[in-house]
């Protein structure tokens, strides 16, 4: 019953498990780039952004054999540098309307769910965490553990779920 989602990965995470983001592409999932390393933009210069993103970028690329599209800055922050290097490098800065606040220590299924839901109106796009390399150990845990709440809500409110390429998101 899992729809298909975008994935942003981070090079880092898929140089440890190539084969994962392999078997993320091939059932379906778009994989969209979230940096190399999860670093603030705001801290790296120009050549720095653009390394990292076309790192993560060729990396992305070469496991699936299809280069992504997306990118979603660590904190939801870009600069000038990030713009132009998404330009360059052919990728769509991408946001999200929603989100779980799944990372935080104190984060529960129902926090999760009751986060994300009341954020969003008319549909959206959510932002939750499949690692928790960057968050709270085990955060992951209770992201999955929100997922069917999530997923229920969405199908009574009549919201399709899926990849951001099938809701004619601009750009993609």
């Amino acid at each position: 019953r899992m729809p298909r989602a975008t994935f942003f990965l981070l090079g880092s995470m898929l140089a440890r498990s190539p084969g994962l983001a392999k078997e993320m592409a091939a059932a379906g999932h778009e994989i969209g780039i979230h940096g190399w390393h999860h670093r603030p933009l705001l801290l790296r210069g120009p050549r720095a952004t653009y390394d990292d993103l076309a790192r993560a970028r060729d990396a992305v690329a070469e496991v699936t054999g299809r280069p992504p599209t997306l990118f979603r800055p660590p904190y939801g922050v870009m600069n000038t540098a990030a713009h132009l290097t998404c330009r360059r490098l052919g990728l769509t800065p991408t946001l999200w309307t929603a989100w779980g606040e799944d990372w935080r220590k104190r984060a529960t299924p129902d926090s999760v769910h009751r986060t994300v839901t009341r954020d969003l109106s008319g549909g959206g796009t959510i932002l939750l965490h499949d690692s928790d390399c960057t968050s709270a150990p085990d955060s992951w845990r209770t992201t999955l553990a929100a997922l069917p709440r999530v997923l229920d809500t969405c199908e009574t409110r009549g919201w399709r779920v899926g990849p951001l390429r099938e809701h004619g998101v601009p750009g993609l």
